[in-house]
């Protein structure tokens, strides 16, 4: 896709972190930019940061679980701008950190509605448009998680793993059809967000107490994680640099660590000389 000035892009999870991100940098490509975010507080600041900045920005909260939401924000896009030209499906949450025998199915509920849902809605809103109009390109945000998967993040894992495998059929679908509409499927590794405290925007509907005991050892596992992998952690801008490339040149698969492609080939190795699966270092 030509990233050109006066273009509209919509970034869902855009107040911070990645999404945040990818506002600024299409900003600075001279697209015009809808950011969505269940973060009210924060999608103001976002907003008015990049106002200040010279784009010209909306902002709409939004919870990508509900599909209403996302069906509203794509009608104030098209009202407010008059076109869609990226989507990007960006919107997350992580996983508490405990063991599948321990989660409650509200967890499940919570993360696969925000993660796979979120994505499911946005493409569901907005593919009408960008096949009519023949032009266009989605970015889903998937995770090196949903190639190979920690323990105590079975949540996000999944929810991961059918983000890819969601974008994928999508890409095959539209170009099957001739479409002019491209796909990019965003893997990054760690990087420096604040999606650990995501619980931070859990709604009502999705809340459940488990016992202390069980969130302290969570918690435990969690900071040991993000201590173990800090030096793997990039910053934001970095990822999306490599996004605006995707875009602009097509490109399906986005991953932003090299340094997890042996992983990679080490896991799918085993998968087809039939071995157990192992643990990934990172």
């Amino acid at each position: 896709m030509d990233v050109l000035p006066g273009q509209v892009a919509v970034i869902t999870g855009g107040a911070s972190g990645i999404g945040l991100a990818m506002a600024r940098r299409f900003a600075a490509e001279g697209m015009r930019i809808v950011l969505a975010d269940i973060e009210r507080p924060v999608l103001d600041r976002a907003g008015k940061e990049l106002v200040r900045a010279g784009a010209d920005v909306l902002t709409v909260p939004t919870d990508v679980s509900l599909a209403d939401d996302v069906d509203a924000l794509a009608a104030t896009t098209i009202d407010h701008f008059g076109d869609v030209h990226l989507v990007c499906n960006n919107a997350g949450v992580g996983s508490r950190g405990l063991t599948v025998a321990d989660l409650p199915l509200d967890d499940f509920a919570w993360v696969i509605g925000v993660n796979l849902f979120g994505v499911i809605h946005g493409i569901n809103a907005f593919l009408p448009r960008l096949r009519a109009n023949g032009v266009g390109h989605i970015v889903n945000t998937a995770s090196i998680s949903g190639f190979y998967h920690l323990p105590r993040m079975a949540p996000y894992n999944a929810s991961k793993a059918a983000v890819i495998a969601l974008s994928e059929t999508l890409r095959f679908e539209l170009d099957a059809e001739g479409s002019g509409v491209g796909v990019s499927v965003l893997c990054p590794s760690w990087v420096r967000t604040n999606i650990s405290t995501s619980d931070r925007n859990r709604p009502e509907r999705y809340s459940y107490t488990i016992e202390s005991a069980q969130m302290e050892e969570a918690a435990e596992y969690k900071a040991r994680r993000r201590q173990q992998l800090a030096t793997l952690a990039l910053d934001p801008t970095a990822i999306a640099d490599q996004v605006c490339d995707a875009v602009k040149n097509d490109r399906f698969y986005v991953l932003t660590h090299p340094e997890s492609i042996p992983a990679l080939e080490e896991r799918f190795g085993r998968i087809v000389a039939g071995e157990n699966p192992v643990e990934p270092t990172q």
